[in-house]
């Protein structure tokens, strides 16, 4: 599955860098100056949009190296991955202007975060060798597992936990960002194999050498 996801790397860090953007748009605000700040306003359409098209592109390119990898392992867990993701996109899209329930958005993220953590476990069970790629996929995995928990408690309300647009943003930004270090964690750690795959087809003698028939 490894050797499968080498090739499309280059999705997953795409992926990452589209988390990583809605991190900061979950975490920060711009002030008219132009400086940053943590968000406290809840005036946020306008942002919500932006969101909505990054969620859309990134639920995207996911669904891509699902779909790119149809016939390997459990890769129907990353199109349900990015599906969801794309739904988040639609929803903050198309719905930017109408309330938004925390439960949906809440809900939506655990399906992202149970589906790709039982798809990282499901790599570090299956692959024998990159014992750097097990140890980053069995963390993320767990860690991805446990925010879809605390996520589906939120929703729910069984966390009994200060609720407030500031402390929602929080929740969303902490879990885009950590998304995004794992995908381009993971994206460098494949392109390195990959790399290193072909230096070594490239050291092969070439076969059928005439000098060395006899």
């Amino acid at each position: 599955m490894i050797q499968a996801l080498n090739k499309n790397w280059w999705l997953l860090a795409l992926g990452g860098v589209f988390d990583a953007m809605l991190s900061a748009m979950n975490l920060f605000m711009q002030r008219p100056d132009g400086s940053l700040a943590l968000r406290t306003t809840v005036d946020v359409n306008g942002t919500l949009v932006h969101m909505g098209e990054l969620a859309l592109a990134a639920g995207v390119c996911t669904v891509a190296a699902g779909i790119w990898n149809s016939r390997k392992g459990r890769a129907w867990l990353l199109v349900l991955n990015g599906l969801a993701l794309s739904a988040l996109g639609l929803l903050f899209t198309f719905w930017a202007n109408r309330p938004i329930a925390f439960r949906s958005i809440a809900l939506l993220i655990v399906v992202m975060a149970i589906s790709i953590g039982i798809y990282e476990l499901a790599v570090v069970r299956t692959s024998r060798r990159h014992v750097t790629a097990k140890w980053l996929l069995g963390a993320a995995g767990v860690v991805s597992v446990g925010f879809a928990l605390v996520f589906l408690a939120l929703a729910f309300r069984q966390l009994n936990v200060e609720r407030s647009p500031l402390i929602d943003f929080l929740w969303f930004g902490s879990y885009y960002g950590f998304s995004a270090i794992c995908k381009l964690g993971l994206a460098l750690r494949l392109r390195r194999l990959e790399l290193s795959q072909a230096g070594q087809w490239d050291a092969l003698p070439p076969l059928g050498n005439p000098e060395h028939a006899h």
